[in-house]
């Protein structure tokens, strides 16, 4: 894109005729011609390289920020929230001086082009938002989606994926203790790559992403910029994907886990010193959005010398500089008298670091090139005033008949041995197969502070040895239930994460979404993005757990076909002792098990429909948040206080496949009986909501039934640990052995 002569502020405003390939840069021709609009005159081809991807569908939610406003509109009153909604991470207090930032991001079409290096540097930038606020990362999640479990296709992707999130990971010392793994032929041409990260600090040591103070410093540190990553996620997550159309593919990043967990020291030894004023990390939009939201959340302008930023490639045109999307990079703000100390810190953690512009008194963000003014613009209408999109929606001529197709219509086994065969297809179905192939590809303990991790239903870490204080994550999201019905799914996806959060002893706090649609452009799909906000912000208000911040991903779709309505919800949650957490597996023989809530006839977007009989269809299962609240508060009271000694949420698969999860996980058979007013097949796989099974040892069954019964919640008891079998009483009895096989060797045999 470079011209001759340099087109600077100067010759943009000389020649106002000069075509510039705004098209092919993704802005439309009312957007160029709403930048001509700011301006006053054409851009310089700098300029249009900043609007191009901070204007891009990923960096300024052009299409989603109307619906988005809800979560701010909606917030409930939470005396634990610090830092909400706009900053780079949200952060929650959770307790003793200790506050806790967490986020979940979206890497998808970087993952499909290059599957190893799209999820290693989602992993990364999403750590960077963490180290931005002043934290320092201690664990990360992966919610996962993939095509078909045996398409030649996910056999490329996955596995480098796989390979990608534990190499970064690990090699940051950083645990991975959740996510999870779904496939289905809906994400055939766009996996699902999101990525969460958690991290720990002081109240004190909050940092925000603002350039304030005339004269103090721009310092840009961490790698050189190399031509890696042009446009990479910015304009690659705001295009539907097209084969024919190789130009919408730009280069995706390429990671560096070494520079990055240099970085991260670095990062947190300037915060300790107190040398920081204002700090971004350089993810989607590169310098362009560093640069343009300092700037813009700041008191002043800024000032920036672009031949001062360290290169990989001497022949990148400024363009390509302010575009690149190089990883492993941040700026801070620094005050003059600091920045000696600052740059002692980068050359001690052997990390480049260069002041590249100052702050100033004005308004403007100013970037020079060869002594030459090539952007001049209020930072303002870069990082913050992007186009705003009423995109029209509607709801799909098909919804209707799509729940009309009620899956608790189709054929149910007709005999005990009918049952059993399909609760051995159930549990050794991709979805809900071990997924321990690829999670034994993560460290789940590194650091020595893990206390749950997969397969547990929430991944637990221990900050503060001396008190045991902890915190727990969950992420959950059913794109089958939000196909159905998005409002009722989004809400599934929250309630199932609030659930999983609980279920290990700890109280459910704040939440952090992913949501991932197809193309806004597409009314019916604009329809499904529009009611999983609205049934989201809804259900956080009345559960009392804020949206803190999150990510937006369109365009999951190849052609005409989009994937599920994806919601993915992460629940953050605090423990006071995790050495009261409570676990899946059954421990002990002889313990009670108890199912928790009502169960119903709730067979729509199941995994046994799906499974059994290949349908989607019918209604999803109903939501009732205030029984979620009860059967949390209820499952928090019952591990702080040694009523249970295990428990484990009823979801996907239904009370059987969280059985035979418990079962196998502990070594340890169970007994079971079909209660009154139920039939086994219902009993086993009905995926009725605010359900959970726990374990509760013989001493303390009176005290935990009294109680459920003085709260209201029903709890029903259907039978006992023992031995080394699954038997359903009058119906069927499996081997653990035979389950064990069963469950393990499916992924082995799809993907080794």
């Amino acid at each position: 894109m470079s011209r001759t002569p340099l087109d600077t502020v100067e010759h943009a405003a000389a020649t106002p005729d000069v075509e510039l390939p705004w098209a092919e840069l993704g802005l439309k021709k009312d957007e160029y011609e709403r930048v001509v609009e700011i301006l006053g005159r054409r851009p310089t081809g700098a300029e249009l390289a900043m609007y191009s991807v901070m204007w891009s569908e990923h960096c300024s939610y052009k299409s989603s920020k109307v619906h988005l406003r809800q979560f701010g509109e909606k917030a409930p009153e939470n005396d634990a929230l610090l830092v909400g909604i706009g900053e780079n991470a949200g952060v929650v207090d959770v307790g003793q001086g200790y506050a806790v930032t967490f986020k979940v991001e979206s890497h998808n079409h970087p993952s499909y082009v290059e599957p190893y290096q799209g999820a290693a540097t989602g992993v990364g930038g999403i750590v960077r938002d963490i180290i931005a606020m002043g934290a320092r990362p201690v664990a990360v999640v992966d919610p996962l989606r993939f095509g078909a479990a045996d398409h030649p296709d996910t056999k490329r992707v996955l596995p480098g994926v796989v390979a990608g999130i534990g190499g970064y990971g690990n090699c940051l010392g950083l645990p991975n203790i959740g996510g999870e793994v779904v496939f289905d032929a809906v994400y055939q041409g766009n996996p699902l790559v999101n990525a969460g990260c958690i991290g720990v600090m002081r109240h004190e040591d909050i940092h925000l992403a603002k350039a304030s103070g005339a004269g103090n410093k721009v310092i840009l540190y961490g790698a050189r910029t190399g031509g890696d990553g042009i446009g990479g996620a910015s304009i690659l997550a705001s295009e539907t994907f097209d084969d024919a159309k190789p130009s919408k593919r730009p280069a995706v990043q390429v990671g560096d886990p070494f520079q990055e967990k240099l970085l991260i020291e670095c990062t947190l030894e300037a915060f300790q010193e107190k040398l920081v004023v204002g700090i971004q990390d350089l993810g989607a939009a590169g310098l362009s959005c560093a640069t343009s939201e300092l700037a813009s959340n700041g008191s002043g302008g800024m000032r920036v010398t672009l031949d001062d930023v360290p290169l990989r490639d001497s022949t990148l045109s400024p363009e390509e500089i302010l575009m690149s999307e190089s990883q492993e990079r941040m700026c801070a703000v620094v005050e003059p008298e600091k920045v000696d100390r600052f740059l002692e810190i980068c050359e001690k953690w052997d990390v480049i670091a260069t002041v590249i512009g100052e702050v100033t008194d004005g308004d403007r963000l100013e970037i020079f090139w060869h002594g030459e003014k090539i952007v001049d613009v209020d930072p303002r209408t870069v990082a913050h005033e992007g186009p705003t999109y009423e995109r029209p929606y509607a709801r799909p001529a098909w919804q209707d008949e799509l729940q009309a197709d009620d899956a608790n219509k189709l054929p149910r086994p007709r005999t005990a041995d009918e049952l059993k065969d399909q609760v051995l297809q159930l549990v050794a179905s991709p979805n809900q197969a071990s997924k321990k192939w690829i999670t034994s590809q993560y460290d789940h303990f590194v650091q020595g502070n893990t206390v749950l991790a997969q397969p547990e239903d929430s991944g637990m870490i221990r900050i503060d040895e001396e008190t045991g204080l902890g915190v727990a994550i969950a992420t959950d999201g059913n794109g089958r239930y939000a196909k159905l019905d998005p409002y009722t799914g989004a809400q599934l996806a929250l309630a199932e994460a609030y659930r999983n959060v609980a279920t290990t002893g700890a109280k459910p706090l704040a939440v952090s979404d992913c949501l991932n649609f197809g193309s806004p452009e597409d009314p019916a799909v604009m329809w499904q993005f529009a009611e999983a906000v609205r049934g989201l912000a809804d259900a956080c208000q009345q559960l009392g757990t804020p949206v803190t911040g999150g990510n937006v991903s369109l365009y999951n779709q190849t052609g005409e076909a989009a994937i599920h309505p994806t919601p993915v919800v992460a629940v953050l949650g605090v423990i006071d002792d995790v050495a009261r957490r409570t676990p899946v597996a059954f421990r002990e023989e002889g313990q009670l098990i108890y199912l928790l809530g009502d169960t119903r006839e709730e067979f729509g977007g199941s995994a046994w429909s799906q499974v059994v009989h290949d349908h989607l269809g019918g209604l999803p299962p109903q939501v009732d948040l205030e029984r979620e609240r009860l059967l949390a508060e209820i499952l928090i009271s019952a591990s702080r206080d040694g009523m249970i000694d295990s428990a484990h949420d009823l979801s996907d698969g239904g009370l059987i496949q969280a059985v035979v999860e418990s079962a196998l996980l502990g070594g340890k058979g169970a007994r079971l009986v079909v209660p009154d007013g139920l039939d086994a097949f219902t009993l086993l796989f009905s995926e009725s909501a605010g359900r959970a099974i726990v374990a509760v040892p013989r001493s303390e069954e009176l005290r935990f039934t009294d109680m459920c019964g003085a709260r209201g919640l029903p709890a029903t008891r259907i039978g006992v640990v023992d031995g080394d079998t699954v038997e359903i009483q009058g119906e069927f009895s499996l081997s653990l052995e035979e389950l064990r096989t069963a469950h393990e060797s499916t992924i082995p045999a799809l993907l080794a």
